[in-house]
């Protein structure tokens, strides 16, 4: 089948990106041998596995233990030996590397947002803005009746069609009281009677609990409604390539808008993407489609999610994200799927040159249930989850205590003497062959993962925004959970629609 590669041309200069009102998706497929043979490579060996490093360019040829022909340098085993120490775009693996992050959306709009950043004196190093109010998510129903946004620019009114929603941003920050002290002399505004106490005190209640995030809710920007929060770069990347709490490497799991990038940022995200495909992978049967796919990937961060328990959010709300940014899921996992070992685009509509860029398409997917490389997608999970769900399996297989720590010490993936491969062995393999519990216990580890950090981050937001716009905040997203509850999850009627054009399909052709 034709794999898939973003074009040089898709990411112009932004001179030439500013002559466009808009800039549509743009996938152009192509055969590509070396990644061919990675993949086939691979998969005839056993002893290979997931680990192929997937990247948005084209990969080295495999040999058949999974390791690069060329010398193991940080640019062929960036997903097993990342390297957090890089401060230049020039050092990441490959110049196209991590590309498949950045959203193609309408120029103007994408102006408006940056024009936001710009506002701020406080440095801002790295920037993405999320959420209903940037993509879509076909709520059927505008969130509020009246104009949100006191004097929004032409690009943000059209781009949201009338639907009013405040647009949510985060930023991430070097030294988090540093820019809380210049944003507090800037924009005091923005604060509750927390920053009364100073840069000192808001610093500590952002870092030390909940997830590590300040949001800042309701502020008016340019005539735009915005949400910020303010995170560490160094808290940012460690969730998003270890799930420390999955707070925010969960949004980016999803497509997001990303307005000031950082290289550090996108090698961790690169790795918190390849990870949320592998969690995918275990919890889905052999054959699947691309809604199962990315409805499994963007539902990972909804787990245990003290929000999705209560009536403030739209209980198909995973369903419509899914349903209405489809061609943004693929430009953002397709190319990793694409040079995975043992997933594979297995669809006669794959043949069509314009099937990526069509909304409509559901094409199905293959996965190989090989025991060992099933193993290795264990093995490569992020650090912190891996060892919750390695504690839950001591438990389940009565693994004695010296034991598994003797285990758990031999997996580890710090070494400072030698680089480490991380492949599965029997214990893994065990884990990844228990089809009644996997998926069970994958979700409890998600939800273990996920629940604390989430419900002590919504305490938090109440000090941190203040008592009258949290109280506004959580009127209208009840408001919202009331009208969502009305409507019906697109993405239940989208399977129920492709699947009865398969089976006609499959009625014709008898």
């Amino acid at each position: 089948m034709a794999s898939l590669r973003y074009t040089s041309q898709t990411f112009v200069s932004s001179a030439a990106r500013a002559r466009r009102k808009a800039a549509p998706l743009v996938f152009v497929p192509f055969v590509c041998s070396y990644a061919t043979t990675s993949k086939t490579t691979a998969e005839n060996s056993k002893a290979s596995s997931a680990s192929t490093s997937p990247t948005t360019s084209t990969p080295p040829r495999a040999s058949s233990d999974g390791s690069s022909i060329s010398s193991r340098s940080s640019s062929t085993d960036w997903a097993d030996n990342p390297d957090f120490n890089i401060s230049k775009f020039s050092e990441l693996p490959s110049t196209n590397f991590g590309y498949n992050q950045h959203m193609l959306i309408n120029d103007e709009f994408k102006e408006a947002l940056r024009q936001i950043l710009w506002t701020f004196k406080a440095p801002i190093r790295y920037a993405f803005a999320y959420g209903s109010g940037v993509f879509q998510q076909g709520t059927g129903s505008p969130s509020s009746s009246k104009p949100i946004h006191p004097s929004p620019s032409p690009a943000i009114a059209k781009a949201q069609q009338g639907e009013n929603k405040m647009i949510d941003m985060i930023f991430g920050v070097s030294y988090t009281q540093h820019w809380h002290s210049l944003n507090l002399q800037q924009h005091r505004d923005h604060y509750s009677a927390l920053g009364s106490l100073g840069s000192g005190v808001v610093s500590r209640v952002q870092d030390r609990y909940g997830a590590g995030v300040y949001f800042h809710p309701y502020i008016n920007v340019n005539g735009t409604l915005i949400k910020y929060g303010v995170v560490n770069l160094d808290t940012l990347c460690k969730d998003l390539s270890e799930w420390q709490t999955l707070y925010l490497a969960g949004r980016l799991h999803k497509p997001v808008k990303i307005l000031r990038d950082d290289p550090r940022v996108r090698l961790a995200n690169q790795i918190n993407l390849l990870s949320a495909v592998r969690t995918a992978l275990l919890l889905l049967p052999e054959t699947f489609s691309e809604l199962q796919l990315y409805g499994t990937i963007a539902g990972i961060s909804y787990m245990g999610d003290l929000r999705m328990s209560l009536p403030t959010e739209n209980p198909h709300k995973v369903s419509n994200i899914v349903s209405n940014q489809l061609p943004h899921f693929r430009r953002l996992y397709a190319p990793l799927i694409e040079n995975l070992p043992n997933v594979d685009f297995k669809d006669h509509r794959c043949s069509n040159p314009d099937w990526v860029a069509d909304p409509s398409a559901n094409v199905q997917l293959a996965q190989d249930l090989d025991p060992v490389k099933r193993g290795n997608m264990v093995r490569r999970l992020p650090k912190e989850f891996r060892q919750k769900l390695y504690f839950r399996y001591q438990e389940k297989f009565q693994i004695p205590r010296n034991e598994f720590l003797k285990m758990m010490d031999d997996s580890t993936d710090e070494d400072a003497t030698r680089i480490k491969r991380r492949e599965g062995g029997p214990f893994e393999q065990q884990v990844a062959n228990d089809s009644e519990g996997i998926e069970e216990n994958i979700r409890l580890v998600t939800r273990k993962t996920i629940g604390w950090p989430s419900t002590a981050q919504s305490i938090k937001s109440i000090a941190t925004a203040g008592l009258s716009r949290t109280w506004r905040y959580v009127s209208e997203k009840l408001e919202k959970g009331r009208e969502a509850r009305k409507s019906k999850p697109l993405l239940r009627e989208k399977q129920q629609a492709a699947q009865a054009i398969e089976e006609n399909s499959s009625d014709r052709q008898k």
